[in-house]
């Protein structure tokens, strides 16, 4: 199924999401002839108040000046994404919620269920936690992009696979079969000596598989040499010119790690690249 009803989270607080994140998700919805949502959130602080703090800090005139930041922040940031969208011709909406800080998460999660595609970024002021539950909790892929400065525009044409015949690895793949078919180049990459693998030779047959789609795919095997997880898929996208990551993500609430076994929350924090998550 192609992706044609995608969601861009623009977080509001502390820190704005950057604006270039908002044109490359335009870039994306328009390479897809997807029509784009773009959500933004005025965060309300849930703050315990009490007698002393009152007097001494004034704590809800504290938590209304931050509620107006974000508030302002909100409505720039979906003003920013129309410009970008107009000029683009892309079809999109514009979504302002209001909500506490402790369920934006919930409330991006309520929306990403409902779309094909979710696409965020992860500021470096922001914590990992939201971007996460909306991987975990949504059930629907989850593009996440860099919000540093790249050498060149977003495209869709180089995507590599991070594969491990895992049961994440193979819903990543179905998830990601739109841009798959589109892409004008596809890698399988399995790393390898760095956790037990189930079977030798399901890159090949993956390879059959992406084949019968009309997929023809680059198969490549990498030894993890004792190197991290996100250090080995980082040099490699990097070193191949790849324009997004497919990758699988598993876990539990309190405990999560990312395919291929690593440390991989580095990739989520700063990835070299865009990214598909799919869980």
């Amino acid at each position: 199924m192609p992706f044609k009803d995608v969601l861009l989270t623009l977080a509001s607080y502390p820190e704005p999401t950057p604006v270039s994140v908002i044109d490359d998700a335009v870039s994306v919805a328009a390479a897809l002839g997807a029509h784009l949502a773009a959500i933004s959130c005025e965060v309300h602080a849930d703050v315990r108040a009490s007698l002393l703090g009152d007097v001494i800090l004034d704590i809800p005139a504290l938590i209304a000046r931050e509620a107006a930041k974000s508030r302002e922040n909100a409505k720039a940031l979906l003003a920013a994404f129309e410009a970008s969208a107009d000029k683009s011709g892309v079809r999109h909406e514009t979504i302002f919620e209001q909500c506490a800080t402790a369920s934006e998460a919930a409330l991006l999660v309520d929306y990403a269920r409902l779309r094909d595609l979710t696409i965020m970024a992860v500021p470096d002021s922001h914590d990992l936690g939201y971007a996460e539950e909306v991987i975990f909790e949504s059930g629907r892929p989850t593009l996440i992009l860099p919000t540093g400065p790249r050498s060149r525009p977003l495209r869709l044409d180089a995507i590599c696979v991070a594969w491990d015949f895992s049961r994440t690895a193979a819903r990543a793949v179905s998830d990601a079969l739109p841009l798959l078919e589109s892409a004008r180049s596809v890698r399988v990459v399995t790393v390898t000596n760095e956790k037990p693998l189930d079977s030798g030779h399901s890159g090949r047959e993956l390879a059959k598989n992406l084949a019968r789609h009309g997929i023809e795919v680059v198969l490549d095997e990498i030894d993890a040499e004792s190197k991290p997880i996100d250090e080995v898929l980082t040099s490699y996208v990097l070193s191949h010119g790849i324009d997004v990551l497919v990758m699988g993500a598993y876990g539990t609430p309190r405990w999560r790690e990312f395919v291929l076994g690593g440390a991989t929350r580095g990739l989520l924090s700063k990835p070299p690249i865009p990214i598909l998550f799919s869980h």
